[in-house]
């Protein structure tokens, strides 16, 4: 039977091929040390528990709740703004909740394109930006490039050569999955080709608490006039540890967030209220949960690039996020990150995402999560010591999964 057009559009998903593999040897009796998907492993701070369980009592905020937001959730997350990154907002009119940022993305693409619209994407990058745009019309022109020195002519070339001239341009810094960071002068300079071209700017900041070197990354929303033309999205996932609560926010200009806000009136009622209340005190915080996550994601960082580069694969320590963006050893360049990936969990037991899944430009590498405890983390580290050390003696033992079949 012919798929619908839409899924058409979809290519296969990269990482479901490296989940069979993973269900299949845990099947087997495997020990699978996981750092493929970006599920942290970490529990929600008990304060922001306590105040679900304290809510949820209350038989009145059983019902349906509010699409965009309960007033009071909107006001905290309009409070953080100001308080990180010095920026006000009006939360009546420039933020939006959404049940995640991946959410957000699909629907404000759902809410601004028209079929044939072109966006500027960077490439690798977080699938939901991309594909948010292809399954509603949007053709992606790909960058690839990083926040330096080449990205504006690379945005220049990409207005130049678009036949209609783009309608967006994504950011997503601290990137998933290469954990580079960009600098208020890049948005700077971002901002102002914008608004001389009469392009959206749609920022994925869902990694902005995690960093490690003691400079938070800034908001594109800190540069003078960027709500003009940008919107922002944020997630709790991983600041707060809070993935499965599915809470997160667009915020910015307003023509912008009043179509995302309309087009999500039509498909939800929003995140239960309890969810939205205890996601306003975890904003309204002291911040000392945030400050817990970010220290253990660092002492795992610091570990896997210790562990990794002992065991013969060195890695580059990524400044922010809860990624590493590894390359692919030199040896198994040549098969790709998918096949590689595979490798790895069969010879290996060590589950990464490939590359590959993330743009065609992302398979040299493969992204490492640090969502196992240090002492997996060391495990991983022997396993591929003893994978690497075998393959190096006996090259023609160790084949990717595909030439079994």
């Amino acid at each position: 039977m012919e798929e619908f057009h839409k899924v058409r559009r979809l290519p296969p998903y990269v990482f479901e091929q490296v989940n069979r593999l993973k269900a299949s040897a845990r099947s087997r009796g495997a020990d699978i040390i996981d750092l493929g998907m970006g599920n942290p492993d970490l529990p929600t701070p008990k304060a922001i528990v306590d105040k679900l369980c304290e809510v949820v009592r209350d038989p009145r905020t059983h019902r349906y709740s509010s699409s965009r937001g309960i007033p009071g959730l909107r006001r905290a997350q309009a409070a953080y703004y100001q308080r990180r990154f010095g920026v006000k907002l009006n939360p009546d009119t420039q933020v939006v909740a959404t049940l995640g940022s991946k959410e957000g993305f699909a629907n404000m693409a759902q809410a601004i394109t028209a079929p044939g619209d072109v966006i500027l994407c960077p490439n690798p990058t977080y699938p939901i930006h991309a594909f948010g745009f292809i399954m509603s019309g949007g053709v992606i022109r790909s960058l690839q490039v990083e926040p330096d020195d080449g990205f504006i002519p690379a945005l220049e070339r990409g207005v130049r050569h678009s036949i209609p001239k783009p309608l967006a341009l994504i950011l997503n810094y601290p990137s998933n999955p290469t954990a580079l960071v960009a600098s208020l002068d890049f948005y700077k300079d971002v901002v102002a080709f914008a608004k001389k071209n009469d392009v959206i700017i749609l920022s994925d900041l869902a990694y902005s608490e995690i960093y490690f070197d003691g400079n938070p990354p800034p908001s594109v929303l800190q540069v003078p006039g960027a709500i003009d033309v940008c919107v922002e999205f944020t997630s709790m996932s991983k600041t707060f540890s809070m993935p499965g609560w599915r809470m997160g926010f667009a915020v910015g200009n307003e023509r912008l967030i009043s179509a995302l806000t309309r087009v999500k009136s039509y498909l939800d009622y929003g995140a239960f209220t309890p969810i939205q209340v205890a996601a306003a005190h975890a904003l309204n915080g002291d911040g000392a949960d945030i400050a817990e996550v970010r220290e253990v994601y660092l002492k795992r960082r610091d570990v896997m690039v210790d562990a990794f580069s002992r065991a013969g694969w060195t890695i580059p320590a990524p400044a922010a996020s809860m990624f590493a963006w590894a390359p692919i050893p030199e040896p198994f360049k040549h098969l790709g990150s998918l096949e590689f990936s595979k490798l790895l969990i069969e010879h290996a037991d060590v589950a990464v995402a490939p590359g590959i899944g993330f743009g065609e430009h992302g398979d040299d590498h493969v992204r490492i999560a640090l969502v196992e405890n240090e002492h997996r983390i060391r495990q991983a580290a022997r396993n591929i010591k003893r994978f690497l050390a075998s393959s190096a003696k006996q090259p023609n033992n160790v084949v990717p999964l595909a030439a079994h079949r």
